[in-house]
């Protein structure tokens, strides 16, 4: 082989040599850069996650104005519902949101117990409203079906009212009671309730500072989600042998 064939060959190997580690380079750096795009990405997810986590039942609705109890309510800032006797020796609290199904489902299987329990004057329940599903779905139905609730406490009629509302619930991400004009059409199944003062309080969001008082109160009370149900101060809920009828013994027992 001549000299100048060795060489050529030799300069073809340096060049295939020198391709290859710019070749590597390349990759290095590209491997580098998708590294570091994925680590952005989880950033950013987490960012995202985090926002979510912190906006979980806050209601962006924007309620202004003074804070209006409805006429009755009782407790801390005057945040309680009450209805039964203020002489009944047990007491359940309750924090729901009209929005929420789980609400609903304690709601369609225990409430004949509660009001049976309340018409003897053996149980006094105090409700809490909160809007977490406003928060946590987008809307305002949350907020204004409470409202509402609350102006059918200022007529006496939250009890049938608030049965009404669980009972036409409409699907979770469905805010239909954002319409003010279905609090009010439902308000007609209930005698007497549906009067230009009811009206005039549901239109004018005359409780929602007070509703979202009743938010907060929740969003820093440590519960874990609605609904809550507490009997005398014990989470009933959590109770997963708890039924409507153990829970009637449990204030019957109470009451002897």
């Amino acid at each position: 082989m001549s000299e100048k064939n060795r060489e050529g060959k030799r300069t073809a190997r340096q060049k295939l040599a020198a391709e290859r580690e710019k070749q590597k380079s390349r990759d290095k750096r590209r491997r580098a850069l998708i590294v570091g795009a994925s680590v952005v990405g989880v950033l950013g997810l987490a960012a995202v996650v985090g926002v979510i986590a912190a906006n979980t039942g806050k209601d962006d609705s924007e309620a202004s104005g003074p804070v209006v109890a409805p006429s009755g309510a009782q407790g801390k800032d005057s945040l309680a519902i009450p209805v039964g006797k203020e002489s009944a020796k047990s007491t359940l609290v309750i924090w729901e949101d009209f929005r929420c199904p789980a609400c609903q489902a304690f709601e369609l299987a225990y409430r004949d117990t509660i009001h049976e329990l309340t018409d003897a004057g053996q149980l006094k329940v105090e409700y809490h409203l909160a809007t977490i599903i406003d928060g946590n779905m987008g809307g305002t139905g949350s907020r204004k079906a409470a409202n509402a609730a609350a102006c059918a406490q200022d007529a006496d009629k939250f009890p049938a009212y608030h049965d009404v509302l669980f009972t036409n619930q409409p699907p979770e991400p469905d805010d239909a009671y954002a319409d003010e004009g279905k609090l009010i059409d439902l308000a007609g199944k209930v005698d007497g309730l549906d009067t230009a003062a009811f009206q005039q309080c549901v239109k004018n969001g005359t409780h929602n500072s007070w509703v979202e008082k009743s938010n907060e109160a929740f969003r820093t009370g440590g519960f874990s989600g609605t609904p809550t149900v507490l009997l005398d101060g014990k989470n009933i809920y959590q109770d997963r042998s708890m039924t409507p009828a153990k829970l009637k013994q449990l204030v019957e027992d109470a009451n002897k």
